[in-house]
C-alpha cells in the first residue's frame, strides 16, 4: 500500500510545496491528493526559472500524468480554484470530493468583521468562518455548485480504490504541527488539525493504510502572524542572515529563529513521521546552493543534517538546496 503523507513540522511555510512537486515528478505517483485546510495556505515551487503558485491545487501540477484530487475534509474558494484550474490546464484530470465546502464572500467579509485578521493574524480568506459553518452544519457544500459539477466525485473511494490497486498514492497537507488548532499554540492556529492523521481523515484514507509520513522542516523556522517563536531574531538580523522572507499568499512578513530541535522532536512525534525533509539548506549554508548530491554538500551543512539525525533518530531523506524543484539531495535510496 504504497501510501506517503508529507506535512509541515513547524509553523508552515517549510517548502512543503517544492517537496511535493519534487517527489511528483521523481516517484510519478498515480495519484496526488490534499488536504488541510482551505486557500489559506500558499504552496510555492519553481522549474526551470519559472514560478508556480497554488492555494487550492495539490504541489503536483508540474506531473501532467498524475490525478489531482481535493479531500473532503478542505473548504475551497470557488474563484481562485477556478481560476487555478485554468491556468494549470489540469481540467482533465482534477477531481474534487462532493463533501468539500464553500467559502462564500459572507465567509471572507466575517474573517476581516470578526477581527481574526488583527487578532490572530489570520489570513482573511474566510476560511475560518467557513469551518465554523460547518461545525453548525449550515456550510453549503461543493455538490450544490453547478460550475464546480464536472469535477465532483467520490475522493475518498478513489484513493482508496487506487492503493488496492497499488497504486502510488500521494498526499499532502498544508500549515504546519504547530498552527494545528488542537496541538498547536493556541489561539494562534488556524481553524483545524493539520497533523498527519487529521490530513488523513480530510481525504478519507485509514491509519493503516498510510506507508510514510515525511515532516518537512526548514533549515530555520519562520512564523506568520501573532503567537510565540522561541528564540525570535530581529527583523535586521534575519536580514543579515537570509532568512527574511513575504508569505506566499497575504504578502505579510515572516517572523524568524534558529531551527528549534525540540519542537522538531514534538512534531515528529505528534505526527508519527518516518522520515524527514530540510528544505532551504542553501539559505543557512549558501555555499550548497543548487546541489544535487549528498557528499558534495559542505562539511558545516552535512554536520547539521547529522544533528538533526541524532536529535530526532531519523533520516533525513530529502533536502532542498535551491529554489528549482530538481535543487534537491535525494537520500532515500
Amino acid at each position: 500500500m504504497p501510501a506517503t503523507v508529507v506535512v509541515g513540522g513547524f509553523f508552515g511555510d517549510e517548502g512543503k510545496g517544492k517537496i511535493i512537486s519534487y517527489l511528483a515528478l521523481k516517484d510519478k505517483p498515480q495519484i496526488v491528493v490534499r488536504g488541510g485546510v482551505g486557500p489559506n495556505a500558499g504552496h510555492t515551487f519553481v522549474l526551470d526559472g519559472q514560478v508556480h503558485k497554488v492555494r487550492m491545487l495539490p504541489s503536483a501540477v508540474l506531473n501532467k500524468e498524475c490525478r489531482l484530487m481535493i479531500g473532503a475534509g478542505v473548504v475551497i474558494n470557488p474563484e481562485i480554484l477556478l481560476n487555478e484550474i485554468s491556468r494549470h490546464n489540469v481540467q482533465d484530470r482534477l477531481f474534487i470530493d462532493r463533501q468539500c465546502g464553500v467559502i462564500e464572500s459572507s465567509h471572507i467579509d466575517r474573517d476581516k468583521a470578526d477581527d481574526l485578521k488583527g487578532r490572530i493574524g489570520t489570513t482573511g480568506s474566510g476560511t475560518g468562518p467557513a469551518n465554523s459553518d460547518r461545525a453548525l452544519r449550515t456550510l453549503h457544500m461543493a455538490s450544490e455548485l453547478k460550475e464546480l459539477s464536472p469535477y465532483l466525485g467520490d475522493v475518498s473511494n478513489a484513493v482508496n480504490f487506487a492503493l488496492d490497486r497499488m497504486e502510488k498514492v500521494l498526499v499532502e497537507g498544508t500549515q504546519g504541527t504547530f498552527l494545528s488548532l488542537y496541538h498547536g499554540s493556541y489561539p494562534y492556529v488556524t481553524s483545524k488539525d493539520v497533523t498527519a492523521s487529521a490530513i488523513c481523515a480530510d481525504i478519507g484514507l485509514g491509519p493503516t493504510r498510510v506507508d510514510d509520513v515525511m515532516l518537512v522542516f526548514k533549515a530555520y523556522v519562520t512564523r506568520v502572524g501573532a503567537g510565540l517563536l522561541q528564540n525570535e531574531l530581529s527583523k535586521e538580523e534575519a536580514q543579515k542572515r537570509g532568512w527574511f522572507e513575504v508569505a506566499t499568499v497575504t504578502g505579510r512578513e515572516r517572523r524568524a529563529a534558529p531551527f528549534n530541535f525540540d519542537l522538531a522532536k514534538r512534531a515528529i512525534m505528534l505526527n508519527g513521521a518516518t522520515q524527514l525533509a530540510v528544505t532551504k539548506l542553501d539559505i543557512a549554508f549558501p555555499e550548497c546552493a543548487h546541489i544535487r548530491q549528498y557528499d558534495k554538500l559542505s562539511e558545516a551543512a552535512k554536520n547539521f543534517i547529522q544533528q538533526i539525525e541524532n536529535a530526532t533518530g531519523l533520516k533525513v531523506t530529502v533536502v532542498g538546496t535551491g529554489e528549482d524543484v530538481y535543487d534537491t539531495v535525494d537520500r532515500r535510496s
